[in-house]
């Protein structure tokens, strides 16, 4: 991607909407679904030459995914990747390569996504003088120096010593992504823009998660797989589909809300909007829902996708047996269109790591 990518280096940020960022020319930077493929001679490729002198981070971050033309380099595009790769450079003094967990789209943020890094520490004041690696403490806060003097929408919020063959991506063992449905007509609150997919209709949570139950485990996904897909297989396990009512943040209880008892954000049913005797001033808040998908690897595009048959069930248009027809059509035409990718968040990517000492 280059003339026609939206977010080129000299964007401001503000002007970026979501549902018209550009998809990305090269399909093997696939969004937040992408084709994990654990061939030794694959990672090797990847893999820097074993330096002694190297030592390798696992770094996790947290970004706001409107503000990039995605997760991956792009010539003249502004990704996390570039921007956390001149934030090192900056620190080390020397260029470095950089390697995600998860490949996220243009749109779509991350809670925690995952990468890895080498660092060879050499010193400022006597060049070629090699010196001990940073402690991860000193990698954090130094890095997150410098990502805040570039619009602050990128932050580390971890960082620890691994193994030289320690890779982000093929040792991730599960990933964990949310979607956020505001659910309500009151205009998206200023706060809210470009963070959560708003559903002026009334969603039907119970039909959601009885849709749910039919999604998940080991199908044949073909028809929530985007078209440019490059898995060598449509079959994948779907650990966990779950769709649950939340209260919208930003949360501020009203006097009504405090007198209530806590109990009641107990109950994920119970989390509606505020009293349409709201006082003047006050905004009307939304039904907020969170759908969680967790698998070890996803298709492209299968969890919007997932979302937007959801969505659909939440509203009446769908059944949960029109979803069980959907499934078994093997085709993504079968399917509806899926959903943006403001409302998407990589929560979490699992690794098997021993206790930070």
């Amino acid at each position: 991607m280059t003339e026609n990518c939206k977010h080129s280096l000299n964007a401001t940020p503000e002007s970026s909407r979501p549902s018209k960022i550009p998809k990305t020319l090269d399909q093997s930077d696939q969004d937040e679904e992408e084709e994990v493929e654990e061939e030794d001679k694959q990672q090797q490729k990847s893999n820097m030459i074993k330096n002694p002198r190297v030592q390798r981070y696992l770094v996790a971050i947290e970004y706001i995914g409107t503000r990039f033309s995605g997760s991956q380099q792009q010539p003249n595009c502004r990704t996390v990747v570039g921007v956390l790769e001149e934030a090192f450079h900056k620190f080390i003094g020397q260029p470095v390569s950089i390697f995600c967990g998860s490949r996220t789209d243009a749109g779509v943020h991350a809670l925690s996504n995952v990468c890895h890094v080498d660092v060879e520490r050499i010193s400022k004041r006597k060049p070629g003088e090699v010196l001990p690696p940073h402690d991860p403490s000193v990698v954090r806060n130094a890095v997150n120096h410098f990502l805040q003097k570039n619009e602050g929408d990128v932050m580390v919020i971890d960082v620890r010593c691994v193994p030289n063959d320690f890779h982000a991506r093929y040792k991730a063992q599960e990933r964990t992504y949310f979607y956020r449905l505001l659910s309500g007509p009151e205009p998206l609150s200023t706060f809210e823009k470009e963070r959560a997919w708003q559903v002026p209709e009334k969603l039907d949570l119970y039909a959601m998660q009885a849709a749910c139950k039919i999604l998940v485990g080991h199908h044949d996904f073909s028809s929530f797989r985007a078209a440019g897909c490059q898995a060598k297989s449509p079959i994948r396990t779907l650990d966990e589909l779950h769709v649950s009512e939340v209260p919208p943040t930003p949360y501020f209880p009203s006097i009504t809300e405090k007198d209530q008892s806590n109990s009641r954000l107990e109950d994920s049913h119970s989390c509606s909007s505020k009293p349409d005797n709201v006082e003047f001033g006050t905004r009307r808040s939304h039904r907020c829902y969170v759908i969680t998908a967790r698998s070890r690897a996803f298709l492209y595009h299968q969890v919007r996708l997932l979302v937007g048959v959801l969505k659909c069930v939440g509203m009446g248009e769908l059944t949960t047996s029109d979803v069980e027809r959907i499934l078994k059509a093997k085709t993504v035409t079968a399917a509806k269109p899926m959903a943006p990718a403001c409302g998407l968040y990589l929560g979490r990517v699992k690794y098997d790591l021993p206790p930070d000492s």
